[in-house]
């Protein structure tokens, strides 16, 4: 890969970015929780003001509520833009700047509105039955595009009548479906009406056609199926631009109109591991051009600008925003700072400006705006981090080991409030989900499932292993896990707390591991196949028999993509990477927590390990969680979060640091 770094790069500005002085006061679960977290940042078209969301908790409804903030990048004025009840998400400049819609369920379902970023009252755009999806301005500032899911046709409102509820599956399928809104009127108007569901779509820049992606159905397992078309705003006529196999989506078009740009599998049928690309094709149709087969890792593309294609991508344990010229294909890398986490990237039609969140391994994440171009230095807006003045803060490093096998594991690595080099700690070892997910040197990141933060100010080492197959590590190393899934992975894991009781840092007597989704699977294969190493673990919402999973799960291309067949074709590699398989040589008591309605990792994966254990006399405590909300896989909601950590800190708290948890008596009662 020919990575060119230009003399000077986006250059975060040290000074904000320099660590708080360490306090004292040590964070408790709902302090966790309840932080304020930026998202959604949102530049105007001039590039002075930026619109993004602060998420915070309200107990009292038990629901995460979310505002829109503005921000003046000359001034530093910060004002908070929307107040209502229910949540304002989703920003949106008008090309002309003078208008911002957003999107809220104030009335119960999600609908478009617009504010004036002056201040005043809200105005609503749409009124749909279910509810709007995705929207994005029109380049004239008079339209509106936005996708919405039709609604129960009355033949199934009739089935339900007569018959009750109930699904047909692979058949009961209400698609999304692309609409057009003129502003003034408040009118809409359909655009397509075919045998697909819409997801992302982009206006092409003389605003008269759309280019949008689509697959067969809503269903998870169906995002292989995704494709591309282009529609024209006037006549509703459709046209296929991109049917190759494998996905093909998030269409966007070049400045001039002549080419789309999008993220490609480049037809390989195992899409779930391997890079996708970036790619072109002249938007009248004919070959596709791959822009960025050198670049080996996941490009997300955030904006075509005149200057180039701009996209985001994890580096190891890092993130940044790059730019990619078409003609050359020459990749430049936004960000001087070499330790630095960027997301959530906006920039201005012309490309000179962006806003993003950022964070390092001392700096909570805040929204910065910065030029991009030569001698750049970000601007910080924000200062959320305010909120965890007089905490007590661990120290954070990427570490790394080699593996069984020869392979380089990467870490993150909390270290105790008040470490002292050559004491040795208990440690915690917190495993990430995915398998492509990746865990990141950010403080008080802590705030759903595992408290960290407690862990360390109560004298633990904490390691989160970025093992095989996680993202920022390119394609070989996200296919290391194919056919070797728990088997490799649990070689990752071990290796890392190896590397720490050589190193003098851990006790090798108080080792817990634990982790949620492939965390949790990898915690399950752990407490079957090496368990004596282990005072005790926690598996969440984790698979305990991949043929278990594999008929129950909403995503089964990932179990044959992974294990390379079926249960049917090839039993033994189900067995040999399951970790029901190793049951009887399970020894370390076991927390096992699921969601009642999880459709990713069913439960019935908790029931299998939960009897399996009583049934070999490990001590075991399953815990089913009901409100878990979407597809049921996690804590969506402040409460369920608070029980979730107080359960794994309950259980830590006996098998590693010998006591009941005091946390529990000190929660504050809402």
């Amino acid at each position: 890969m020919s990575m060119l770094k230009p003399a000077a790069l986006l250059t975060l500005a040290l000074v904000t970015l320099a660590a708080q002085e360490p306090g004292t006061k040590t964070p408790g679960i709902d302090d966790l929780i309840g932080l304020q977290r930026a998202g959604s940042p949102a530049i105007s078209p001039d590039g002075r003001l930026v619109a993004y969301t602060i998420r915070q908790a309200n107990w009292d409804e038990n629901a995460y509520h979310t505002e829109i903030w503005l921000a003046d990048a000359e001034t530093g004025e910060l004002r908070q833009l929307t107040n209502h009840k229910k949540s304002s998400s989703a920003p949106a400049w008008s090309p002309d700047g003078r208008t911002l819609a957003f999107a809220s369920d104030r009335e119960e379902k999600r609908q478009i509105y617009l504010i004036d970023p002056r201040g005043g009252e809200a105005r609503k755009l749409t009124s749909l039955e279910d509810g709007v999806g995705s929207f994005e301005w029109a380049p004239d500032g008079k339209r509106l595009a936005y996708t919405a899911t039709d609604p129960k046709p009355d033949t199934m409102k009739d089935r339900e009548k007569k018959y009750g509820e109930y699904d047909a599956i692979g058949q009961d399928h209400q698609m999304s479906q692309l609409y057009v809104l003129d502003v003034a009127s408040k009118e809409s108007r359909r655009l397509t009406n075919g045998a697909f569901t819409v997801g992302r779509f982009s206006w092409s820049p003389d605003g008269k056609q759309i280019a949008f992606d689509h697959r067969v159905n809503p269903e998870a397992q169906s995002s292989g199926t995704a494709d591309i078309s282009i529609v024209t705003v006037a006549d509703a006529l459709v046209r296929p631009l991109v049917t190759q196999e494998g996905p093909d989506d998030n269409p966007l078009w070049s400045p001039d109109g002549a080419r789309i740009a999008f993220e490609s599998a480049m037809a390989n049928p195992r899409y779930y591991y391997s890079n996708s690309h970036i790619v072109t094709i002249a938007a009248a149709g004919g070959r596709i051009e791959d822009l960025s087969a050198a670049f080996d890792e996941d490009p997300s593309i955030v904006k075509w600008t005149p200057a180039g294609i701009l996209f985001s991508a994890a580096s190891h344990t890092w993130s940044y925003l790059y730019g990619l010229d078409p003609r050359t294909q020459k990749i430049v890398r936004y960000a001087t700072a070499e330790k630095w986490i960027g997301s959530g990237f906006s920039v201005t039609p012309d490309g000179r400006r962006a806003a993003f969140i950022a964070s390092d391994a001392s700096t909570f994440p805040e929204v910065y705006t910065a030029p991009l171009g030569a001698s750049m230095t970000a601007k910080k807006l924000t200062d959320l981090g305010a909120q965890t003045s007089g905490w007590a803060a661990a120290p954070i490093e990427v570490i790394s080991w080699t593996s069984q096998d020869g392979a380089t594991i990467e870490g993150v690595l909390h270290k105790p409030v008040g470490f002292q080099a050559g004491k040795r700690y208990p440690l915690l070892v917190v495993i990430h989900g995915g398998p492509t997910g990746v865990s990141r040197p950010t403080p008080f990141s802590s705030t759903s499932i595992y408290p960290i933060d407690i862990w360390t100010a109560k004298g633990a080492l904490v390691l989160e292993p970025n093992y095989r197959g996680s993202a920022g590590y390119g394609e070989k190393f996200r296919s290391l896990n194919v056919r070797n899934l728990g088997v490799g992975d649990a070689w990752d894991v071990l290796s890392g707390i190896d590397r720490l009781i050589k190193d003098g840092l851990a006790d090798p007597d108080r080792v817990g591991a634990m982790g949620w989704s492939q965390g949790g699977y990898i915690s399950a294969f752990l407490t079957t196949h090496d368990s004596a190493r282990f005072k005790a673990i926690s598996v969440g919402a984790g698979i305990s028999d991949w043929m278990t999973y594999y008929v129950n799960t909403d995503i089964h291309p990932f179990t044959r993509q992974y294990l390379g067949a079926t249960p049917w074709d090839d039993p033994g590699i189900y067995e040999k990477t399951s970790p029901i398989t190793y049951v009887k040589g399970a020894r370390a008591p076991t927390l096992i927590q699921h969601g009642a309605t999880d459709q990713r990792v069913p439960l019935p994966n908790a029931f299998e390990l939960y009897q399996a254990l009583q049934d070999v006399g490990v001590p075991a405590k399953l815990i089913v969680y009901k409100g878990f909300e979407g597809i049921g896989h996690g804590p969506s909601k402040p409460k369920s979060s608070r029980a979730v950590m107080q359960h794994n800190l309950d259980w830590f708290d006996q098998y590693i640091f010998g006591g009941a948890s005091r946390t529990s008596t000190e929660q504050k009662e809402r």
